[in-house]
């Protein structure tokens, strides 16, 4: 049988907890947890803290919408840290960044550079890895508004102008189409894409939802799905 949990929480009730992306495995972030934090992430599947500064539980993500969808829980060997891996919805750092960890410690100093910097990928590497890591650069733009961005930009003249994007970039597509032209086919549908992470973006909605919808409809009939939707026409 498996054996109880037990933490090691220290004077005041708490024990670190490290937050790290399920998905491609950076640290996001450091928090403190106690019993009832703990349990509140158990029985609601999100993050939930306790502030040492405020002396108060928080839900993570609760006033910016940045929410962390909790998918795995681990102790360490001493039972005094815990290890939260979770589905990062927006950026976890309040200062827009997607990650705390931003800068590394070299000779006294502190240099502005990511401490997580993932590996290309290799030809075996799920497909959605790329759409993961082109997201998080599209909030990271959205939330900290370089002058220099273009992604940053767009999302600076509003909904209209992203929309207006997506439909020059569909009916250029369209025209590389009918132009039989690979590599033009290729370079637009990569822009369509890219921009439709922008659109996902302004909704702080995750690649991840579109990968699983689009399993959910694998293997079910084009007719079928279409029908259950209330609509016409086939794939």
């Amino acid at each position: 049988m498996p054996e109880r949990l037990t933490l090691a929480f220290d004077a005041r009730g708490l024990v670190p907890g490290i937050i790290q992306d399920a998905e491609n495995g950076q640290v996001l972030m450091l928090a403190y947890v106690n019993g009832e934090a703990l349990a509140k992430m158990l029985e609601t599947g999100e993050t939930h803290f306790w502030s040492r500064s405020r002396q108060i539980l928080w839900h993570k993500g609760e006033t910016s919408g940045h929410i962390q969808k909790v998918h795995a829980i681990f102790r360490d060997c001493d039972a005094d840290t815990l290890l939260i891996q979770v589905h990062q919805t927006g950026v976890a750092c309040h200062l827009g960044t997607r990650s705390c960890f931003t800068h590394r410690v070299e000779d006294g100093r502190a240099e502005p550079a990511p401490l997580f910097a993932p590996p290309a990928a290799p030809p075996s590497e799920a497909e959605g890895d790329i759409l993961r890591r082109l997201y998080d650069v599209v909030q990271d733009r959205k939330q900290s508004r370089p002058e220099e961005s273009y992604v940053a930009s767009l999302f600076a003249k509003g909904q209209d102008r992203i929309l207006k994007k997506i439909a020059e970039e569909a009916g250029e597509l369209m025209l590389a189409s009918k132009n039989g032209a690979p590599d033009a086919i290729i370079a637009e549908l990569a822009d369509l894409w890219f921009h439709s992470l922008i659109v996902l973006g302004h909704h702080n909605l995750e690649p991840r939802a579109v990968l699983d919808e689009l399993r959910r409809r694998f293997g079910v009939s084009g007719l079928v799905e279409k029908a259950q939707r209330g609509e016409h026409g086939a794939a």
